[in-house]
């Protein structure tokens, strides 16, 4: 038994553990797990060497009914307690990777797997992948009438007693460092209801399982204290969506990012700017897949902050790409499209190859666009040869098809199984009749 075992079941032992889950993503990134009740050590033990048997078909996106056997094994690294279950006779999880049943095989159809891949693809280049995520969400209520509302009617960085979600911030964060995470901050954000907490950058892996545990603690935490939580990209019309940009860099071996380069103007090296040129190429392919759902494409409109315009600069927060002023071991590029409702695995791995993509063939980004593209008219973009990302989940998974870097990313199963859900997706929304339709076209 090495140290970190023995660290574990000391841990299970003090903290009176009785149920340990065992949790992974199915292929829309939704949480799903099996708790053991632990009995005794030789049991945990097994666990950790031998995993767990469970029907891979059962899952959206995973193995067929011929073939439904998996094992998930626990990645040791990701064990915590969980603080919004009791503490007499609590939970303990193991975020799991997934394998055939020879137990060494990796599972294709393992989202965790789909970035383990591309991470260990970089690492052989000599590069390690950071990702620093920021994740909005919605605190919600209901009116009289049933009707859901926002909890609050703050706007940027209010304070109480306009903000009133000063208290759940504090708890989420008491907890979320309690489950390991470093925050670096927390405020309410631009729409009524609506909030921000930011934690410290790390590498992909890491903070694609912690963005996981994020959104389900928040949910968890925020449910014990009688409300509700949304990732929802767009609750609300007319108020701005949900957004989760992703900062990422590129660090080597000796720990220097590749990105930061102070001899030239502006700070960049040209594998930053190469990476940026990558984004720029994938961004409707990677649209499919970092605004997976239908309702991403309606914070992804002109007039509510949300990047639509295929462009890059550094200052300008309407641009789809946005390099941040820090420099040094923070210097990142930032792509602003994605919304917490994707897969997080997926997304970091599909960006990631989508930037090397750029570094390998030195695609070049063009010159930044500094102005405030919010305000110029489709006539005045088209003359600046700026492009929209797609504007509706139809239009992304489109683009996916086409795009066979991002393709390769996802690995041949997960592409197939992805593609076809979101086709199915559309097809059930595009036949839908909404109340908007009634109120308008009913007389005609």
């Amino acid at each position: 038994m090495n140290d970190q075992i023995g660290n574990i079941i000391t841990n299970l032992k003090e903290k009176n553990i009785k149920f340990l889950r065992l949790q992974f993503v199915d292929i829309h990134g939704t949480p799903k797990n099996m708790a053991v009740p632990i009995n005794n050590e030789d049991q945990i033990l097994d666990i950790i060497d031998n995993g767990l048997l469970f029907d891979g078909s059962s899952v959206d996106g995973f193995a067929d009914i011929s073939d439904s056997d998996l094992i998930l094994k626990p990645e040791l690294s990701t064990y915590s307690c969980l603080p919004w279950r009791p503490e007499d006779k609590g939970t303990a999880r193991f975020i799991c990777n997934i394998y055939h049943t020879d137990g060494k095989t990796p599972y294709e159809g393992d989202p965790r797997y789909v970035l383990r891949k591309a991470v260990e693809k970089v690492e052989k280049l000599g590069y390690k992948y950071n990702v620093g995520p920021e994740p909005e969400f919605f605190i919600v209520d209901k009116d009289e009438y049933g009707n859901l509302i926002p909890h609050d009617k703050g706007t940027y960085f209010d304070v109480e007693p306009v903000d009133q979600g000063t208290d759940f911030r504090r708890q989420l964060v008491l907890d979320l460092e309690l489950l390991g995470f470093d925050i670096e901050l927390s405020h309410h954000e631009v729409a009524p209801g609506q909030h921000e907490i930011d934690f410290r950058f790390g590498d992909a892996l890491k903070t694609a399982d912690a963005v996981i545990t994020f959104k389900q603690a928040i949910k968890a935490i925020v449910d014990n204290m009688g409300y509700k939580v949304t990732f929802m990209p767009k609750p609300f019309f007319n108020e701005s969506g949900s957004g989760m940009h992703i900062n990422q860099s590129l660090f080597d071996k000796k720990g220097n990012n590749i990105f930061d380069d102070p001899s030239t103007e502006t700070g960049l090296s040209k594998e930053a700017m190469y990476f940026t040129g990558g984004l720029l190429k994938h961004c409707k392919a990677l649209s499919a897949v970092c605004a997976p759902i239908v309702n991403s494409y309606k914070r992804l409109v002109p007039g509510y902050e949300a990047p639509v315009y295929i462009s890059y600069g550094f200052k300008n927060r309407s641009a789809l790409v946005r390099i941040p002023a820090s420099r040094g071991k923070r210097t990142r590029v930032e792509l602003r499209m994605p919304d917490p409702s994707c897969n997080p695995y997926l997304a970091f791995a599909t960006v990631l190859e989508a930037g090397m993509d750029g570094i390998k063939n030195k695609i070049d980004p063009g010159e930044p666009t500094e102005m405030n593209l919010f305000g110029k008219t489709s006539e005045e973009l088209e003359k600046l040869g700026i492009e929209f990302l797609p504007t509706s989940l139809w239009e992304a998974y489109h683009s996916l098809e086409k795009d066979t870097v991002v393709q390769a990313a996802l690995g041949k199963h997960v592409y197939e199984k992805f593609y076809n859900m979101k086709r199915a997706e559309w097809d059930d929304y595009r036949i839908q009749v909404f109340t908007y339709e009634q109120d308008k076209y009913l007389n005609i």
